[in-house]
């Protein structure tokens, strides 16, 4: 049986100057104790080029931070259905004037770190200095890069001087780019080798078992006693279990090995579960903001040249793609920022309509390029239910039958394949993103802007120096709609990226977990403190 919840998320909230709040960390009335196992095909690994890939400073990925959000606690967080970061760490939070320069928190009474040491607001302002000085490439320091100082006038107490007015600045205290690290734990700039870590989080990480290959294979969490925030446990104990393969994953849920099986369902499983009748196994659906993109490398020979890139994007068939790879579980994106999140429109179809083989060879030839134009297009290697190959073949085989490219496709491992990406290594390659936050300056920021963690080659001075800045301005965030609209259109035309598809959100779960409708949040992370058995927070 399958579950659809039909009402949209409202994807974009007003940013309040003042948010106060209290919470409580019990545990729900009917746990039982006994875990409840979460299947995923998320994979972390840890390699010589990461040898930290639980620690924050280093990690910037969908597997780590449904990690990181269960076991480390940042000053702010989500409620349950807001777009509206409230205190979590942080008993009230304000910014201390209208310029939205400086911004101050006041922590709860009495946080501890798993480990019973104390948190103060010391610990608050090594973590954010700490991120900054490792910076580490691809990393999420870059969320954090409009911090100029952090003050800790008291324990308690802890006051950000931003370099310009982000009225943003509250959602991103929100992602474990702020998570808050003890710092007689951490090292001020190196990363904290291994599988361990220490937080205080609803979780604690009490075991974990990795294969010989460097991969994370199995966690298992247990409510943390020291927990002081805003979340209510519906459970105690969670344990985590990777798969490599996404039918795996599927049989262990119908058998009863696990309790509950998230990202990554492939297409066919998809609409399998939606056509069962098996009453054991319901699949919930929602609406979600993850977007997949192909990058152009604007700094390579072939696509320096804006009028091939306009070309591509004149003939890519995203409804092809969505319906013949993807079934018809995603949708067709016509730009960077999604349907759903204010501010959207469809700039690429807006400047290139229906895909046109035609105009694309006018285009080239316009250009003075003749000859087929030769590409390649590096993807992740499949894990679990992607479809990065085949996507990445479709793409090709568009291009190619135009007679105006001759594209090919080459695999990679993901740990090798971000760090080739962010080194400027390949001439096309597609990721999906998650929002660290539900705001259009999200889908925007960490690639255009200044920092941006891929460190892409493609430069809009209007973009980094006029639009970007200005909506951060806009607390009230509607208002910032025409000059998002416009960063949209500057990059249809220019065409650094080529948006491709909007995701849905997909979990399964056995007849008698509760919760799973709350599960899963906009950046797809299962909040593990939301499910529970017969529990209904």
């Amino acid at each position: 049986m399958n579950r659809r919840l039909l009402v949209l998320p409202a994807l974009l909230g007003v940013l309040t100057p003042l948010m106060s709040g209290c919470g409580s960390s019990g545990g729900g009335s009917g746990d039982s104790g006994k875990p409840i196992v979460v299947g995923t095909t998320d994979s972390i690994e840890m390699t010589k080029d990461n040898p930290a890939p639980l620690d924050p400073a280093t990690s910037y990925d969908s597997a780590t931070w449904n990690i990181f959000y269960n076991t480390f606690q940042m000053l702010l967080s989500y409620p349950r259905s807001s777009t509206t970061p409230s205190p979590d760490a942080a008993s009230e939070c304000h910014y201390t004037d209208t310029t939205t320069l400086t911004y101050q928190c006041t922590l709860r009474d009495n946080l501890k770190f798993s480990n019973g040491d104390k948190m103060t607001s010391a610990d608050v302002k090594f973590s954010i200095d700490r991120m900054q000085k490792i910076n580490w490439a691809a990393g999420p320091a870059s969320l954090i890069s409009g911090v100029k100082s952090v003050n800790t006038p008291d324990d308690r107490t802890v006051v950000f001087q931003l370099k310009a007015p982000d009225a943003t600045f509250p959602a991103k205290l929100a992602t474990p780019a702020a998570a808050i690290m003890d710092s007689k734990v951490y090292n001020a700039t190196k990363p904290y080798d291994g599988w361990k870590l220490v937080g205080s989080g609803p979780y604690v990480l009490k075991s974990y078992s990795a294969g010989q290959d460097g991969a994370f294979e199995k966690g298992d969490f247990e409510k943390n006693p020291n927990y002081q925030g805003a979340l209510k446990l519906n459970n105690s104990k969670v344990e985590l279990r990777m798969f490599g393969d996404s039918k795996k994953m599927e049989s262990a849920l119908k058998s009863g090995d696990i309790d509950v099986m998230s990202r990554q369902l492939a297409p066919d499983q998809i609409k399998e579960l939606q056509a069962s009748t098996d009453p054991n196994i319901k699949l919930t659906e929602a609406p979600g903001g993850e977007a997949r993109y192909l990058f152009l490398n604007t700094a390579s020979a072939d696509l320096k040249t804006k009028a091939v890139r306009q070309a591509m994007a004149m003939v890519i068939d995203r409804q092809a793609i969505t319906k013949n790879v993807y079934q018809r579980t995603a949708d067709p994106l016509y730009s960077v920022v999604p349907q759903g999140i204010s501010g959207h429109v469809n700039s690429f179809f807006n400047v290139y309509g229906n895909p046109d083989v035609a105009a694309a060879k006018a285009k080239l030839h316009g250009a003075g390029i003749t000859a087929k134009v030769p590409l390649t297009i590096n993807y992740r290697r499949d894990n679990g239910g992607t479809s990065n190959q085949p996507e990445a073949e479709a793409i090709a085989q568009q291009l190619n039958a135009t007679g105006l490219f001759d594209v090919t496709t080459k695999s990679e491992q993901w740990n090798a394949f971000l760090k080739a990406a962010s080194s400027g290594k390949y001439e096309l390659f597609a990721i999906s993103w998650l929002p660290d936050f539900p705001d259009p300056d999200n889908y925007i920021a960490p690639f255009f802007d200044k920092d941006n963690f891929l460190n892409l080659p493609y430069k809009s001075a209007e973009i980094q120096d006029t639009l970007l800045p200005q909506t951060r301005g806009m607390a009230a965030r509607s208002t910032a709609s025409t000059a998002f609209a416009q960063m949209q259109t500057i990059i249809a035309q220019d065409v650094p990226m080529l948006p491709l598809w909007q995701g849905k959100q997909y979990i399964a779960a056995r007849d008698g977990i509760t919760g799973v409708e709350w599960a899963l949040n906009s950046s797809t992370t299962t909040q593990f403190w939301e499910l529970g058995r017969g529990v209904s927070g």
